[in-house]
């Protein structure tokens, strides 16, 4: 086992996040968890996000999260990172199923261009911001498992800006069923203090 810090993490970074519709039948296993439905689609997140050294972790992260009807609370079907000590705590933790993956960035004061090999892609250019000072975003998980549901209250405090996101997904890779679409909603959390597992509720 990969030695992983105690909950809560404190991390600190930014996340570079969309959201899309997707037509019910596509989407990825989130056992009996309701999504919000959005017509005949529900609605999916996707976020690329960096967390930096002066956190108890430094490490890259895409993730799909799917919002459910139950409070605010999302659940993560799929989520990769280039950290194995990262991957290891997620799992065990709170059961985010955590995959490894290679990631390429490159980024300036107005743009990111962020990659995992084989999954998806991002450009973006950062806007003007949303809302004034910093902003605290309630970020609450619950995962299903087979012995019944971890739920991880969380939290991020960032500056939120609009985004302009171009995603590319690999139409043969996991997130295949995103290919093509385009989100309706965009924004980076910068300069974001994250913490993780502040009150966790365990089966």
């Amino acid at each position: 086992m990969t030695d992983y810090p105690p909950e809560p993490w404190y991390l600190g970074g930014s996340l570079l996040v969309s959201a899309f519709v997707v037509p019910l039948s596509d989407l990825p296993d989130i056992g009996d968890v309701k999504p919000i439905r959005l017509g005949r689609g529900a609605l999916v997140g996707t976020a690329f996000a960096r967390y930096v050294a002066g956190g108890v972790l430094s490490y890259d992260e895409l993730l799909v999260a799917v919002p459910s009807r139950l409070g605010s609370r999302i659940t993560i079907p799929q989520i990769w990172v280039d950290s194995p000590t990262s991957l290891a705590g997620g799992r065990e933790l709170w059961a985010i199923p955590k995959e490894l993956g290679t990631f390429f960035r490159s980024e300036t004061t107005d743009t990111a261009s962020v990659k995992l090999e084989s999954v998806a892609r991002l450009d973006a250019r950062y806007g003007r911001r949303l809302l004034p000072g910093m902003t605290q975003l309630p970020l609450t998980t619950l995962q299903p498992t087979a012995a019944g549901d971890v739920v991880s209250r969380n939290r991020a405090i960032g500056r939120v800006s609009s985004l302009r996101a171009s995603w590319t997904f690999d139409p043969d890779g996991p997130l295949s069923y995103l290919a093509g679409r385009r989100p309706f909603f965009s924004a980076a959390i910068r300069d974001a203090s994250i913490i993780f597992g502040m009150d966790v509720q365990r089966p």
